[in-house]
């Protein structure tokens, strides 16, 4: 056997030709930088169309982590707090970030990794008073940290349960693109800049060497954003470099292109998993795909193709999860669906 098939996150593999191309095509032009750039100008204009929404500002940041850190940070004051999933990314997978610029992270119940609205009036009746923080964000993820996806009435519901409690409605959309394209899903890009206040369209994960586009659609959060973004540390000096990578992603839908391809693999995976009789520890139609294993059957797996054990269920199985992307071959797929078939 020669390299292992690689399923072991959507980022690992560089960036699509397109963006290569068009950073070298770029490459020796003299721009001014921190994002006021014609290309970043232009990507941001491009962004407003895509989603309808001319009132909204964008900005490019370098990645999750810092882009949830600053969004946060800039709509909270000191004494408020973000509610979330328990496996919401800014709970578990961020290193306390947004808890250490002093907002606490409430978290509400869900369903399948999705914050329900009944989650966010729960929490938000149990904060009544200056003796405790006052919740402030609703953060979710589009996809989940599970691969899940909100509907459009999800969604909606959640807007309202937001309006009702006075809170901010904040999406990460580090995988957006996989959910808008994934089978049955009835949210637009519109859709998105309608309901959240704000939220992430991300390119590290679907094609880009790096960036998130933050789309802020609520005026009323857009002063002095800017200011936050260098406070954090997240003004990058070279900012056309998002710019450039962005327009090439959308200027002609390419990127709902390569976050398709991403699911049509996983669909390879999921359908061979069915076939063989393999449980999946989470239903999902996004391009993460999670399979329970014996840890032998684990171990045997491990041999050829990188993935991650997601979780130890405690019973001698583990949960494992296979990430595909833009860039993942189609035999490389089928060659998983086969090995998952002959455990």
């Amino acid at each position: 056997m020669g390299e292992k098939g690689f399923f072991q996150n959507d980022y690992g593999e560089g960036a699509h030709p397109l963006v290569m191309r068009r950073l070298m095509e770029t490459n020796m032009e003299h721009t001014c930088g921190y994002g006021l750039d014609e290309y970043s100008l232009r990507a941001q204009a491009l962004i407003r169309e895509k989603c309808a929404c001319p009132r909204a500002q964008v900005h490019f940041l370098t990645g999750g982590t810092s882009a949830n850190l600053i969004a946060l940070s800039a709509f909270m004051r000191p004494y408020e707090a973000a509610i979330a999933a328990e496996g919401g990314h800014i709970n578990v997978h961020e290193t306390g970030a947004v808890e250490g610029s002093g907002h606490k992270v409430l978290v509400a119940a869900s369903r399948e990794g999705k914050v329900t609205a009944e989650g966010v009036y729960a929490v938000c009746a149990l904060h009544t008073d200056e003796h405790m923080v006052r919740p402030r964000a609703l953060y979710i993820s589009q996809p989940t940290e599970i691969g899940t996806v909100y509907s459009l009435g999800e969604l909606r519901a959640l807007r309202v349960a937001c309006d009702d409690c006075g809170l901010v409605l904040y999406a990460d959309g580090a995988r957006l693109g996989s959910a808008l394209t994934s089978a049955g899903c009835d949210v637009t890009l519109p859709d998105m800049a309608a309901l959240c206040d704000a939220f992430t369209i991300g390119g590290t994960k679907n094609g880009l060497l790096f960036g998130e586009a933050m789309v802020i659609a609520n005026p009323a959060l857009q002063a002095d954003f800017r200011y936050m973004v260098k406070n954090r540390g997240g003004m990058l000096a070279k900012g056309r470099l998002c710019g450039v990578m962005f327009l090439a992603a959308l200027e002609e839908d390419a990127y709902l292109d390569w976050a398709r391809h991403a699911n049509a693999m996983a669909d390879v995976i999921r359908d061979g998993m069915a076939r063989a009789g393999v449980e999946a520890y989470q239903t999902t139609k996004t391009n993460q795909v999670f399979a329970v294993l014996t840890r032998a059957q684990e171990e045997r797996l491990a041999r050829d193709f990188a993935f991650e054990r997601w979780a130890d269920l405690g019973d001698g199985r583990v949960a494992v999860r296979f990430v595909t992307s833009w860039a993942t071959e189609p035999e490389d797929a089928r060659r998983l669906a086969g090995a998952l078939g002959a455990l």
